[in-house]
Parts: C-alpha cells; sequence; structure tokens
C-alpha cells in the first residue's frame, strides 16, 4: 500500500475525520488544517511547539517547507513511520488535538459583487 492509501486508511479510521482536497490530500477541522501531503508525497502534520520539538529530535525530522516558505508549525513525517501504523495514529490524534485547540475559521468564501 502506498503512502497516500495508508495516509486516507488512517483517518478513515477516525469518525469525525475526513480527507479532502482532490490533488493535495489534507485533514482540518474548524477550517484549521492540521495535515497534509505535498505534492512531493511528502506527509507533514501541524503539532504544538512541545510536541514539534519532541517529535523532531525523536524523529530525526524538521519542519516541513512548501515553495521555501518554513511552515513553522508543520512536522515531516519520515517515511518509517508508515510502517509503525500505531505511531503514525498517534501523531495524527495530537494533531487533531492541537488544531481543536486553535482559533476557528470561517471555511466559506467571500462572493464577488
Amino acid at each position: 500500500m502506498d503512502k497516500i492509501e495508508t495516509y486516507k486508511e488512517m483517518v478513515n479510521s477516525f469518525s469525525a475525520l475526513e480527507v479532502k482536497g482532490a490533488t493535495m490530500p489534507y485533514t482540518s477541522v474548524n477550517g484549521n488544517m492540521f495535515s497534509f501531503f505535498s505534492k512531493d508525497g511528502q506527509l507533514s502534520i501541524r503539532l504544538s511547539e512541545k510536541d514539534r520539538d519532541k517529535f523532531i529530535k525523536q524523529h530525526k525530522t524538521g519542519l516541513s517547507i512548501q515553495h521555501g516558505v518554513i511552515m513553522k508549525e508543520y512536522v515531516v513525517i519520515p517515511d518509517s513511520l508508515f510502517k509503525k501504523p500505531t505511531i503514525l495514529e498517534e501523531c495524527l490524534k495530537k494533531s487533531y488535538d492541537y488544531a481543536l485547540t486553535l482559533k476557528p475559521k470561517s471555511t466559506t468564501r467571500k462572493k464577488n459583487k
């Protein structure tokens, strides 16, 4: 099974979550994205500062960089974690829990007049 399929299967195991996005699969809650697959096939998740620092040290990874911009709250999930679904699910749960603490964002766009 490839990484995106593993990701989708894992997300589907959480009843409140669904994978969105046709070309860039992602998850969000209250208008806040908390995980996504980049076009180059890397999974990134959003974590609190405490969890982020611990995760980077523990898994020898770094912050996500998209289009030359460092995404300060997102860490790259190493490929090795796709072979450890329990740890990967724990990471997604922490990411989801963190996203729930963020200020909700409007998910509808304003119409142009």
